[in-house]
């Protein structure tokens, strides 16, 4: 078991960020599992320990519904944070069962194979529209101009989010979402909850009007349901919708950018792809892969567990390490090299267990989407220059992707 001063994994270095996975090699050799002080971790590098803690039920997003702060041996967050935790605690992805298996059943009406399959000509439509713009335009940022728009519209339609009230939402989810880094900055803390507050705010209205002139979104069918006996407060309302515009979009962003970053760099797979459209669908999950979106996902550790010799006792946080389960060369081929016909990719970047992404195929519906318009309309599209790699380690992305079109 490492010390973190011998190691080299730094999720506030730059160069770690720009390029992780030579580090989780060097993660991987030392054990199954890595004492880390700066965050008061424990690292698991190993694609097996990862998908089955994933699994693990003496494992939680949360304690709360077993144990008090004190009982668990962890202080509570400051209480000016307050706004932060009261948003991202009611949402399902930080719930136990019972109340994450009532809140996820309600909600996984919207992502029924059937109702993702309804909205196939919007996102075909719209990736296409976004596509020709950036065409007319000879190029541009793909990432402000195909990769975030794409997502943001779909998941703002399915919520019955007014058109005009969209330019808020991916500040707000930004914001919001650096409260996921490790140990993030005071200003940081700041930006989420004020966020938070406004997010928050701004639904509570927008549910006063859907309890009024209830419409055909997901907003007005959780309003239904509760009306219908199923328990679900305001609180759980407004933090579902806060989490799955924020994970509905995030993961479809970056994953869009990094692709199409891994690809520009990758010339024969890339000529591969335009050549053979119908590997599209190996292509998405190479590509969710080799450069994944969320690099991290934290669990508590409710009652001891041993890995590999050592007891990580409870009160103790664990950190797996998608990005790193994903290049774990026990598992995939030459984890190193993309492969855009890889058939064996058990990849894990949409989790597992009772936390797998609800909205897994409805991001790759859109992922497909942009990648089939990209390519079918600019056939001729070229990285511009190098993109600048946001500072974030946890959640893994690109500032933009300047492009052009030859």
């Amino acid at each position: 078991m490492a010390g973190h001063t011998d190691l080299a994994f730094d999720p506030w270095d730059p160069a770690f960020v720009a390029d992780p996975y030579p580090v989780y090699a060097g993660l991987r050799a030392r054990g199954r599992v890595i004492r880390y002080e700066p965050t008061d971790q424990w690292l698991v590098p190993h694609h097996a320990d990862v998908s089955a803690l994933l699994r693990d039920r003496r494992l939680g997003r949360t304690y709360r519904h077993r144990f008090t702060h004190e009982e668990f041996g962890r202080a509570a967050p400051p209480a000016e944070h307050e706004p932060f935790h009261t948003l991202n605690d009611h949402g399902m992805l930080d719930l136990e069962p019972p109340d994450h298996t009532r809140i996820r059943r309600l909600v996984s009406k919207a992502f029924t194979p059937r109702t993702v399959e309804r909205l196939r000509p919007y996102v075909h439509g719209l990736a296409r529209d976004l596509v020709a713009g950036l065409v007319r335009e000879g190029g541009g940022d793909l990432l402000t101009d195909v990769a975030e728009p794409l997502p943001v519209a779909v998941i703002a339609e399915m919520l019955g989010i007014p058109e005009g009230d969209r330019g808020q939402l991916r500040p707000w989810s930004a914001d919001i979402c650096g409260m996921y880094e490790l140990n993030p900055s005071g200003r940081t803390a700041r930006r989420a909850v004020r966020a938070s507050v406004e997010f928050s705010e701004y639904l509570r209205e927008l549910i006063a009007k859907r309890r009024k002139e209830p419409g055909e979104d997901l907003i007005s069918g959780l309003i239904a349901a509760h009306d219908e006996g199923d328990r679900l407060t305001e609180q759980e309302m407004i933090s579902t919708a806060v989490l799955l515009l924020n994970a509905g979009h995030e993961a479809t962003v970056n994953a869009t950018v990094n692709g199409w970053w891994a690809l520009f760099r990758a010339p024969d797979q890339l000529a591969a792809l335009r050549a053979d459209h119908s590997l599209i669908p190996s292509a998405i999950e190479e590509l969710m892969r080799y450069d994944t979106p969320l690099q991290l996902f934290e669990r508590w550790v409710l009652d001891d567990i041993e890995i590999d010799g050592t007891v990580i006792p409870r009160g103790s946080e664990i950190a797996m390490l998608f990005g790193s389960a994903n290049h774990d060369p026990a598992v995939f081929a030459d984890p190193g090299r993309l492969d855009l016909a890889r058939e064996d990719n058990p990849h894990i970047s949409f989790s597992a267990g009772i936390h797998y992404c609800i909205g897994a195929p409805l991001a790759r519906m859109e992922l497909a989407a942009s990648m089939t318009a990209l390519l079918e309309r600019a056939p001729t599209l070229a990285c511009a220059r190098e993109p600048e790699r946001k500072p974030n380690f946890v959640i893994r992305g690109l500032e933009g992707l300047s492009v052009e079109v030859r």
